[in-house]
């Protein structure tokens, strides 16, 4: 069988970096880097620290690599989602916090327009904690949904629940409120004809929703606890659904034609995100990034990342890299390398906020 290995191409110095965003736009290939935090010096080593006041990133591909396009002012960077509406194009970013310490939680997250050379503010939302931007469409539906809120002892009512909205021709207008304590993630697919929407949450249970046609109704619990992120892809014939769990073991789920049951159990702890390798000789892949493992107060960020590749039914571990609080991964069909995977760091090995974001050749 053949095995994967990955070669650096480039590393882009980033602070905190939370997401890497690829996307095409006016023949401009984009990435798209929202940032935590930034060091502060002679201040004691925090991994929910630093300066929060920080700048989304805006890099293009040149003739070397990605060079500096843009930078946006967005406090606490968390993730940057790229979609289009009809030929309109947008950037929505998410903002956890503002401030140096103390920090604010209720903060504004923007959606961006490109206006034929730079993208500029186009719609603001209160938020709290926000963690990630969820772009889909079912029909001819637009929907954008927030994953937010956070446990802050004294600040409990503050909390908001994650929130879908939706396209109404103008703008982005309220369409439904999730229950949520601490919210990190969506993903949204089709099966069998049937839309859902999977919501990722660390305190409580994280939970898939089936659009009913008016609402997204509770379809059945993905994981008691510990979610973070979610994949999906089909083998032959069958539909699978990756859960990330940071401080459990992460699992993969297969449909049964009406709910999602348990196929693998991956072990280890410590996933952020997965991404999905399709290769060029159809052999499929999985990269698995790992953030941290400890608590807070005394994290470990030097962690191993995974590929795993499937075979004989099952993803089969392969091969493992170096990562250090990585936050997200993208697969990026470049013109010039071919299959390039992007990522971002959010922490050095001891845990300071001026790390990078790591761009990878993808070879058989």
């Amino acid at each position: 069988m053949p095995s994967t290995h990955l070669t650096e191409f480039q590393s882009i110095p980033t602070s905190g970096a939370r997401g890497v965003e690829p996307f095409d736009l006016d023949g401009l290939r984009l990435l798209a880097i929202p940032q935590l935090a930034y060091d502060v010096p002679d201040t004691p080593v925090d991994m929910n620290g630093g300066d929060s006041d920080t700048d989304l990133l805006l890099l293009k591909r040149g003739r070397q690599g990605y060079e500096p396009f843009q930078r946006v002012s967005l406090p606490g960077g968390e993730d940057a989602e790229f979609f289009r509406i009809g030929d309109r194009a947008f950037l929505a970013v998410a903002s956890i916090r503002t401030g140096k310490g103390p920090y604010q939680f209720a903060a504004s997250s923007r959606v961006l327009e490109w206006d034929g050379s730079s993208f500029v503010e186009f719609q603001s939302f209160d938020s709290f904690a926000a963690k990630q931007w969820k772009h889909f469409t079912i029909e001819d539906r637009h929907f954008l949904a927030l994953a937010q809120g956070v446990i802050v002892p004294g600040q409990e009512d503050d909390n908001l629940p994650s929130r879908i909205f939706v396209w109404d021709g103008e703008r982005f207008v309220h369409f439904q409120d999730i229950d949520s304590r601490w919210a990190y993630n969506w993903h949204a697919f089709t099966v069998d004809g049937q839309h859902f929407l999977a919501h990722a949450e660390h305190v409580g249970p994280s939970v898939l929703y089936r659009f009913d046609g008016e609402k997204f109704q509770p379809h059945q619990e993905l994981a008691d606890r510990h979610g973070r992120a979610f994949v999906h892809f089909t083998v032959d014939g069958d539909f699978f659904l990756l859960v990330a769990r940071l401080q459990s073991e992460s699992q993969l789920l297969r449909w049964d034609g009406s709910r999602f049951g348990v196929h693998q159990t991956l072990p280890g702890l410590g996933a952020r995100e997965f991404a999905v390798v399709p290769a060029p000789d159809g052999t499929l892949y999985v990269v698995r990034v790992n953030f941290v493992l400890g608590t807070p107060a005394d994290p470990t960020t030097d962690l191993d990342s995974e590929i795993y590749q499937w075979r004989d039914g099952q993803l089969v571990r392969t091969e493992a890299f170096p990562t250090t609080g990585a936050t997200d991964v993208a697969v990026i069909h470049d013109d010039e390398e071919g299959l390039l995977i992007a990522v971002s760091h959010s922490l050095t090995a001891d845990v300071r906020f001026a790390a990078r974001t790591v761009l990878y050749r993808f070879t058989l």
